[in-house]
């Protein structure tokens, strides 16, 4: 079989069968989402690395507190959701994962975006909403292909002009962090969605004074002429 899911109330470790399924290409050991339910496995055990051929790895609502140096070796991985677990940090291993395109990491205790995140150039979703992010390195600018970056109820301040570099951004939400600027270059950001009634720029809960949340709304030429205005003064 090349895809398992492993579920229970009481799930508390990966069994040693397991990781004998060198063939596996599917790992799932989360709750169904409408369950509610949250498992209570601590650590992802080292032999994760036996799975060579896995191409995805659900294990989201956990109670994960670390992962560990040997996921760098799953080469294979295309997807890896850890939201809702209790990650402070990832190891900088996980910076070896070049297919991978698609990394949840919602609801954690992430206190920055690490740094190995951008080695992951085929990255092009990235979801690290809901955790203690306050600051966003510049070397972000190296995910080219990123088309989905939600950084909704962190703590950011501001943001590297970096991220005006991201061109194939589509959807990017920053709703309910400390924001009072945005970079001069945001309005760069033309593959977003700033149609009226669905808006792929959210700045909700933000304290925005520049632009103000009025220009914000009216999309990248607004905000361009904003920012322009402020010179010309």
């Amino acid at each position: 079989k090349k895809k398992l899911k492993i579920s229970g109330r009481e799930l508390v470790s990966v069994p040693t069968q397991v990781f004998a399924l060198d063939q596996l290409q599917v790992l799932e050991m989360s709750p169904e989402r409408e369950s509610c339910l949250r498992y209570r496995m601590e650590l992802l055990p080292k032999d994760i690395s036996r799975l060579r051929n896995l191409t995805c790895l659900y294990v989201d609502s956990n109670n994960l507190k670390k992962i560990p140096a040997e996921i760098g070796t799953l080469s294979c991985l295309e997807k890896l959701t850890l939201s809702n677990n209790s990650l402070s940090s990832l190891p900088a291993e996980i910076g070896a994962l070049q297919r991978l395109h698609s990394l949840h990491l919602a609801n954690n205790s992430l206190t920055e975006l690490p740094a190995a995140l951008c080695q992951l150039r085929s990255l092009t979703f990235l979801d690290v909403s809901d955790n203690k992010i306050g600051t966003i390195s510049p070397c972000i600018r190296h995910l080219e292909k990123l088309e989905t970056l939600l950084l909704l109820f962190n703590s950011l301040e501001s943001l590297p002009e970096d991220v005006c570099l991201l061109r194939n951004l589509h959807t990017l939400w920053l709703g309910n962090n400390h924001l009072q600027s945005l970079p001069a270059a945001f309005g760069e950001l033309v593959n977003l969605d700033w149609g009226y009634n669905y808006c792929s720029c959210n700045f909700e809960g933000n304290p925005l004074e520049s632009p103000p949340p009025e220009v914000c709304s009216r999309g990248p030429e607004e905000i361009r002429d904003y920012f322009l205005s402020l010179h010309r003064i």
